[in-house]
């Protein structure tokens, strides 16, 4: 299965929690039905991202990186690659590399939410997913973050933007 076709079903699959995320489904799986290349960073008007919020429930925390070209406090994630088969592994590929993290391991029900937002490059339709951290995680900045830093639950709001906030409410109440 291409990543595409992975992309589509996942879409299709995942049952959104409200209206506003039942519409940005329905216009990704829309943006992956019109555009071949919709989860290739080639697609100028668009494409599919995968993102993970690294998070610690035991000592609840979450782990966001200060990106560099950004300079804002985001969850980690980033464009699809070629390698990539599937949305979850690369949320998975990206948190990994981003945080350093070996041993992360996605929450299993997909998706935990979407969020379509433009960047310098064009509109990024991300796919948002959790990642729990192992209790022996130790996080190590890649190339793409100024820093990395754990903040407690309540904290992200201090930090980051509507979209991460947002994210980590989400996951807070799935876990």
């Amino acid at each position: 299965m291409s990543l595409h076709e992975d992309a589509a079903r996942t879409l299709k699959e995942w049952s959104a929690p409200d209206d506003a995320q039942e519409a940005l489904r329905l216009a990704y799986c829309d943006h992956l039905a019109a555009r071949p290349d919709g989860v290739w960073r080639s697609c100028a008007d668009g494409h599919i991202t995968a993102s993970a919020l690294v998070v610690d429930p035991r000592r609840g925390r979450v782990l966001l990186t200060h990106h560099r070209k950004l300079r804002m406090w985001l969850q980690t994630g980033g464009h699809c690659e070629p390698g990539d088969t599937a949305l979850a592994g690369a949320a998975l590929r990206e948190a990994v590399e981003e945080s350093g993290i070996a041993g992360l391991a996605l929450l299993p029900d997909g998706p935990v939410r979407l969020d379509r937002h433009h960047t310098p490059c064009a509109w990024h339709l991300d796919v948002q997913y959790a990642a729990l951290a192992p209790e022996d995680a130790a996080e190590e900045a890649g190339e793409e973050s100024l820093e990395l830093r754990w903040f407690g639950w309540d904290e992200v709001a201090g930090v980051a933007d509507d979209s991460v906030v947002r994210l980590a409410e989400r996951t807070r109440a799935l876990l």
